[in-house]
């Protein structure tokens, strides 16, 4: 953790929040923004520092130039000066409405005729609040913004990088915790628990920390958690979601209850060579198509799945509610754009209940894991 002059905690060194907002501000010039009403809750977090509930709209007005205006709910106010480097704060309580205190800072600086840009892809920007802005703000011009702030973020820095090595090894710490826990007549339940508990100990610092099922379910990869009493023969599904500092690392492991079979263990030894390879290819220049046939193909080839119909990979960072993944950048037969060192993604193969998978970082050698934990099948 960093601390400005002031003496705040922050997440990061003030010098990089300075950094992103001129990065941020250069696409704003391209957009011919005068100001940007930052609302998604990963870039307030990403610009500002600051975390808002979702109990009220909230937001940061960026103008081209200056301070930022961030306006909050009062109630989340002592967050916001613990965890934001910004000095430009606008506290609304709860009997007011958060959009017309909006208008009413955007009149009060001279932004009400201006060139306003708008994030339309934002979970928080909905139709209808883009209306009433539009409505009260008659003389504006409103910019589209949509997709400019998750694209700065896909190369990430030295620090977001530790981060998500740090989230790595809680990924590593907990699915041991949750293969040391299974075995026969122990309920998913207890598995879970196990799992958050190393988790917490070992620094997460959210609660939805595990994706987890067992048995026939073992292969349905989003499935809720059940209350399954593990028998002979299962399979356990371990997919850690953990945060760090607000970023997220990914991995997935299975658990037999018993000695695997000889076909589990064939289907994961392919499985980790495929992936194997196409780490290998992942280096800065690489074609995401290029990257994704090679597990893909070779998944099919080997007769592991009949259909291959989801991403092999999606971006990793950042994450904070609603979303719990990123797929700014996803890898499909159809996917155009190219690797740049230091992007992170989550990488996964599956078949027949067997899933591994990875969080890595994009170098000029090829992926590099961030989470280290042994690539094979654990046996309750």
């Amino acid at each position: 953790m960093s601390h400005d002059p002031s003496g705040k905690a922050l997440a990061f060194p003030l010098d990089e929040y300075e950094e992103r907002v001129a990065r941020l501000r250069r696409r704003m010039a391209e957009a011919g923004a005068d100001v940007l009403i930052i609302d998604e809750f990963e870039h307030l977090a990403y610009y500002t520092g600051h975390i808002p509930t979702a109990a009220m709209y909230q937001c940061c007005l960026m103008p081209a130039a200056g301070e930022p205006v961030m306006i909050v709910r009062s109630l989340d106010g002592p967050m916001l000066e613990e965890m934001s480097w910004t000095t430009d704060h606008v506290l609304f309580h709860d009997d007011q409405d958060p959009l017309a205190v909006v208008v009413a800072e955007l009149e009060r600086r001279g932004w009400a005729g201006a060139r306003i840009a708008v994030e339309t892809d934002s979970h928080i920007m909905l139709p209808a609040r883009l209306e009433q802005l539009k409505r009260a703000l008659p003389r504006a011009t409103f910019v589209d913004f949509a997709g400019h702030m998750w694209e700065l973020r896909l190369k990430k820095s030295p620090r977001e990088i530790a981060y998500l090595k740090r989230c790595s090894e809680i990924c590593d710490i907990a699915t041991l915790a949750g293969a040391t826990a299974s075995r026969v007549g122990v309920p998913e339940r207890e598995i879970a628990a196990a799992i958050t508990s190393a988790a917490l100990r070992a620094g997460a610092d959210n609660t939805r920390l595990v994706l987890m099922q067992s048995g026939p379910r073992s292969s349905t990869l989003h499935g809720g958690l059940g209350n399954r009493v593990l028998a002979p023969g299962d399979i356990v599904h371990i997919e850690m979601v953990p945060h760090y500092r607000g970023y997220s690392a990914r991995s997935m492991r299975p658990v037999t209850v018993g000695e695997p079979t000889v076909r589990q263990r064939e289907v994961a030894e392919k499985l980790v060579a495929f992936q194997d390879e196409q780490f290998a290819a992942m280096k800065p220049g690489a074609l995401a198509s290029d990257v994704d046939r090679i597990l893909r193909e070779q998944v099919l080839s080997a007769g592991l799945r009949e259909t291959y119909t989801n991403i092999t990979g999606y971006t990793l960072g950042l994450v904070t509610i609603p979303r719990t993944s990123d797929f700014t950048r996803v890898f499909l037969p159809t996917s155009q754009w190219r690797l740049e060192e230091n992007m992170v993604f989550h990488m996964y193969g599956w078949a027949e209940g067997m899933a591994f998978s990875e969080t890595v970082v994009v170098t000029p050698a090829g992926g590099e894991r961030l989470t280290r934990l042994d690539r094979r099948i654990f046996v309750a």
